[in-house]
């Protein structure tokens, strides 16, 4: 079975959306795009590396999907291409799409369905980058496996959510973490089963 890991930068606030720069998906007016640019250091750039030194597989939606496939088939190898391009990327779209990206498969029928038939076959970890729409799919499914989530100390009060609205009462135990000298913690975490509730209260 394969393992299924969404991986995304993050506000304190909880916004996943558009981090790399103002075009990547400036929907619903959102002015932030590019605001994880000024924390990037060399330390979470080892971390991003190490993440992508293993084979893997990418499962993204189509407006991540087109990101995708405008920057990486061009870069180089040391600029991280050979592991994204060799990867197989299956694409998540309600609509017929045509690829011109090598490797690139669009799942059929009902999205989680379809994913979780392909966590079902021989192949290497299935990652997740942006496809905000998709995660929340992924989330109410039960789908994700871990998170691998960058936070950076800064807050917007508005954009896409990565709990979002296929969020389900879910405890997580954390796996790992660091922290940059920018103050971005990089924080893995697993699905622990069910909330659990007590009190503080006095009998």
């Amino acid at each position: 079975m394969r393992k299924l890991t969404v991986m995304t930068f993050l506000t304190l606030d909880g916004i996943m959306q558009a981090p790399g720069g103002p075009q990547e998906d400036p929907s619903g007016a959102f002015p932030h795009g590019g605001w994880s640019f000024d924390y990037f250091d060399e330390m979470l750039g080892e971390v991003m590396a190490g993440e992508m030194a293993e084979p893997f597989d990418l499962l993204l939606g189509r407006r991540t999907y087109e990101i995708f496939a405008a920057h990486w088939p061009d870069a180089t190898p040391e600029e991280g291409g050979e592991g994204i391009n060799a990867a197989t990327k299956y694409v998540a779209s309600r609509s017929p799409q045509t690829f011109r990206w090598a490797k690139s498969v669009q799942l059929e029928g009902d999205a989680a369905q379809a994913v979780a038939a392909l966590k079902q076959t021989d192949g290497p970890e299935l990652q997740v980058h942006g496809s905000s729409d998709l995660i929340q799919t992924l989330l109410r499914a039960g789908l994700v496996d871990e998170f691998r989530i960058k936070i950076f100390p800064v807050v917007l009060g508005r954009g896409k959510r990565l709990f979002g609205d296929g969020t389900l009462p879910s405890a997580f135990r954390l796996v790992s973490t660091r922290t940059s000298e920018r103050g971005v913690i990089v924080a893995y975490y697993q699905p622990a089963g069910a909330v659990t509730t007590g009190s503080f209260a006095r009998e």
